[in-house]
């Protein structure tokens, strides 16, 4: 099984942190971002882990380099040049995730106690073109499903909104994504977008042709470290829970 950790991001709303610290190696309860991460997909059964660098690019490549976990062979893609968003990011690596078998895609500030074994077996029980982990929770991004497909996306705060596909009547669920999900591997035949873009925008032009569903956890345990004070939110719920956030790698 393939993954990539999107961890290419400059952090901005980090600073001063990430002024020293790619927002990948920043510890959360003395392990940085990148290990919680690389720990679950591998307990999950990830063997192959692509990272995309960029901000602090060396220090990075040094850090994935020196990562040691059993069983599990790690990649980089080196966007030092240009900064390609998730979608351009995805696009590049498609050399090393290309093949048989679904994919994992996973941010790297976020933390959650979410089954990806489940998540694994969910997609491929119903074999989607992609599915995206989500959670009921306050945001003021929602991606839009009608009976757990993709249909569209709002920002609550500007009153944009994309319609990717209509649907027969009915209630369209706002939900929050929450950075994980699982690709199918031809994707990548699908892609026409060049130069950095969002993986987002992609899926939204995807889903008029294409399944794009839905797998809703637990937003409880969930947490990203975008700002300090998420930072320290998911500090806070890691050492209040270290069980929910310690992987057993079985393999």
């Amino acid at each position: 099984m393939k993954a990539m950790i999107f961890a290419a991001g400059p952090g901005s709303r980090l600073q001063p942190l990430t002024g020293s610290t790619p927002k990948a190696l920043i510890p959360v309860n003395g392990k940085p971002m990148l290990l919680h991460i690389a720990e679950k997909l591998a307990a999950a059964g990830v063997t192959d882990i692509v990272v995309n660098v960029h901000h602090h690019a060396r220090l990075m490549k040094s850090t994935i380099k020196q990562l040691s976990i059993p069983h599990t062979r790690f990649y980089v893609s080196d966007e030092s040049g240009t900064l390609l968003n998730t979608g351009g990011g995805l696009k590049k690596v498609a050399g090393l995730l290309g093949g048989c078998g679904p994919i994992f895609l996973h941010n790297a500030d976020v933390l959650s106690d979410i089954d990806l074994g489940a998540m694994w077996e969910y997609h491929h029980t119903h074999r989607p073109l992609a599915t995206l982990a989500v959670t009921k929770r306050q945001s003021p991004k929602y991606l839009l499903w009608h009976n757990h497909h993709l249909t569209g996306w709002t920002n609550e705060r500007t009153g944009e909104r994309v319609i990717s596909k209509t649907h027969p009547p009915g209630h369209m669920e706002k939900m929050a994504f929450s950075g994980i999900h699982v690709v199918e591997p031809k994707i990548f035949k699908l892609i026409c977008e060049d130069g950095p873009f969002s993986i987002i925008q992609l899926y939204l032009r995807l889903a008029k042709n294409h399944a794009i569903l839905a797998y809703e956890h637990d937003p409880a345990y969930w947490a990203d470290i975008g700002t300090p004070e998420k930072l320290q939110r998911a500090k806070e719920m890691v050492k209040e829970n270290p069980e929910k956030f310690t992987c057993s790698i079985k393999r």
